[in-house]
């Protein structure tokens, strides 16, 4: 039994490591896509924007698509409730998803048209970004569940003002990700009205985040005893400080790093929450579905396991390599 406990908690670990490096790699992109129309001036500069992210953003989806494989195959009955509770907002991010992918298709090729495809780009990632902040929030605050342990809730259920407040602290999350990759990325008045944006969206995240972090910790008392939500919480504080001195300095390269410590933060403060729950049950703790009672069995944990020692090291190796391949910043020739 205590082995099994410890692959249990391996996974809930592991899948959370593969959930957060998604929101960090795609969040970056999800926020500039957002913030293209603000920014981005003449077509020039936003072709330059797009083409930062046009070698990174698909890669960027594979951590998504492993976390909720592993989801899957870890705990069957966790993702079999989730994934038929929340449907119809999955189905509204996928769309959004979808939008994003053709809309920097078609912006390339079809100009004629290509203010409605960055509209289209825009809108696509802002739903993404927002709805998977909702979609945490709601299984961290907790849904209606029954005695199966099945959702036994609406749409409108997942839209209560915690999943909301996540929804739009991640939103301010991957827009100051935007800002500062924007930064990194770029030269001239464009980078100075990147600078400009991230200036604004450190003040904005700060104070929604700071009000995430007091919900929290009135929603869930146990957390105050939870070391996690203490180095979640100076994660946090240590990010916003850098950010603010490196935009002072007008460093292009720290602004990024610091935004990202900062979102590593509202995700910590989320597992110190959560753990050892997946899916809360709001009506009756006990139909919760936990890491314990929703796990496949300890052979296919072990296996699981073993194909990961192999195969993660790889996804990190070409990530990496990826990011190395073309650092610097873009070209307004690099069209994509």
């Amino acid at each position: 039994m205590e082995n099994i406990q410890n692959f249990q908690v391996l996974w809930f670990i592991l899948i959370f490591i593969l959930l957060m490096g998604y929101s960090l790699l795609d969040g970056f992109d999800l926020g500039l896509a957002v913030l293209l129309p603000f920014i981005g001036g003449k077509k020039e500069e936003k072709d330059t924007l797009i083409a930062s992210i046009g070698p990174v953003w698909d890669g960027n989806e594979v951590w998504l698509v492993t976390g909720g494989g592993a989801l899957f195959a870890a705990f069957p009955h966790a993702y079999a409730t989730a994934f038929s509770g929340f449907y119809l907002a999955i189905m509204l991010v996928l769309f959004g998803l979808i939008f994003r992918a053709v809309s920097m298709e078609f912006r390339a090729h079809d100009p004629a048209r290509a203010g409605l495809w960055e509209a289209a780009l825009a809108t696509g990632s802002f739903v993404v970004a927002f709805l998977f902040g909702v979609a945490l929030g709601n299984v961290v605050y907790g849904v209606p569940l029954d005695a199966e342990m099945e959702y036994a809730g609406g749409f409108f259920t997942l839209l209560r003002p915690l999943p909301l407040l996540f929804g739009l602290t991640g939103l301010t999350a991957v827009l100051l990700q935007g800002a500062t990759w924007s930064i990194l990325k770029s030269e001239g008045a464009l980078r100075d009205r990147a600078y400009r944006a991230a200036s604004v969206l450190l003040w904005i995240n700060m104070a929604v985040s700071l009000v995430y972090f007091f919900a929290l910790a009135f929603t869930f008392p146990d957390i105050s005893g939870h070391g996690l939500f203490y180095v979640a919480v100076m994660a946090g504080v240590i990010g916003w400080a850098g950010l603010f001195f490196s935009l002072r300095a007008r460093n292009d390269a720290r602004p990024f790093w610091a935004a990202s410590l900062s979102f590593v933060g509202l995700w910590l403060a989320a597992g110190a929450a959560q753990f050892p729950n997946l899916i809360r049950a709001s009506n009756a703790p006990e139909w919760s579905l936990t890491i314990y009672n929703s796990s496949t069995g300890l052979y296919t944990l072990q296996v699981m396991t073993v194909i990961t020692l192999i195969g993660m090291p790889i996804v990190v190796g070409y990530t990496i390599f990826v990011y190395r391949l073309f650092k610097g910043k873009a070209r307004t020739d690099d069209h994509y």
